[in-house]
């Protein structure tokens, strides 16, 4: 989609918003598949409720894109344009054991910084691709670390509403790879409390961290992470390994020959490929365990 609204052309400078007209999300996205729309780069998330209402009042249709690491978005030409925040100068603050950031973020780096803070717990989560706001709509989860559990405030924009919120760690649940937030709040900050760790220590939980992933998962190519959820006392992974899917592929999707629920683009992947081949393994799954996988992988349709 492309933004010829002269009203909105104008005021996206005066609200600290760039237009990258003919954006493809295939260069945006960890699986390299995307269509085409308008991309705003928000630089001020104060003045969100104001864009928010530009384009509602112009009848255009919009969706925020994250660090585009666990998505899977449509080809062609985009029905809606993509709204993205900037990351700001100063993404971390710290301040004793409690650590303020920016949504946009990048989740390792954020990991990373804390560390050399002696600020651990997340060690875990030091390989996850994406960025913090992805990381807390999902409760990113690894080696028995899931980020909610060091949440205390976030700072949200409620679509429905349009209003900036405050809201405590408390009032969110926090579940497998879930949330309570509603699917247009929008994060904008977070405010975390983690325990105090020896900086080497720390490291050494990283390391063992970084060893198991480069052991079990397709790393060089392109991949959105895991594709399914796991099924309650169930290994999507193992299912699928044990139905001797790895490898298996439509077009260039393929099942990773390292890990079962990674789904790889091993070439110029399209979406209706990578959909495709979902289906197909879902429907083996079910057919022969009798469960209904659930996607991980968000998918962005028309």
């Amino acid at each position: 989609m492309r933004i010829s609204d002269a009203e909105i052309l104008a005021a996206l400078p005066d609200l600290g918003v760039e237009l990258r007209a003919d954006t493809r999300l295939a260069e945006r996205t960890s699986l390299a598949i995307g269509g085409t729309t308008d991309l705003l780069r928000i630089r001020r998330y104060h003045h969100l409720p104001e864009l928010i209402g530009l384009l509602d009042r112009a009848g255009i249709r919009h969706r925020f894109l994250g660090g585009g690491t666990n998505l899977l978005v449509v080809d062609g030409e985009l029905p809606w344009v993509v709204l993205q925040f900037a990351r700001p100068d100063k993404e971390v603050s710290i301040g004793g054991n409690f650590v303020s950031v920016d949504a946009a973020a990048d989740l390792g780096r954020t990991v990373t910084y804390c560390a050399k803070n002696n600020l651990g717990g997340m060690e875990g989560l030091i390989g996850v691709p994406g960025t913090i706001g992805g990381a807390l709509r999902m409760n990113a989860g690894a080696y028995g670390t899931q980020i909610g559990s060091f949440v205390r405030e976030v700072e949200i924009y409620r679509a429905a509403s349009r209003e900036l919120l405050n809201l405590r760690g408390s009032q969110i649940r926090f579940e497998y790879r879930h949330t309570s937030f509603a699917p247009d709040d929008i994060m904008l900050t977070v405010k975390l409390e983690l325990p105090s760790k020896p900086y080497r220590e720390i490291l050494q939980g990283i390391r063992v961290s970084n060893e198991k992933r480069r052991a079990s998962q397709p790393l060089d190519q392109k991949s959105a992470g895991c594709i399914f959820k796991n099924p309650p006392g169930a290994s999507a992974g193992r299912m699928i390994d044990e139905l001797g899917l790895k490898g298996q592929g439509v077009g260039d999707a393929r099942v990773s020959d390292r890990h079962a629920n990674f789904f790889i683009n091993a070439g110029r992947a399209s979406s209706a490929d990578m959909m495709q081949l979902l289906a197909q393994v879902r429907e083996r799954v079910r057919s022969t365990y009798g469960l209904e996988l659930e996607n991980e992988v968000i998918v962005w349709d028309r």
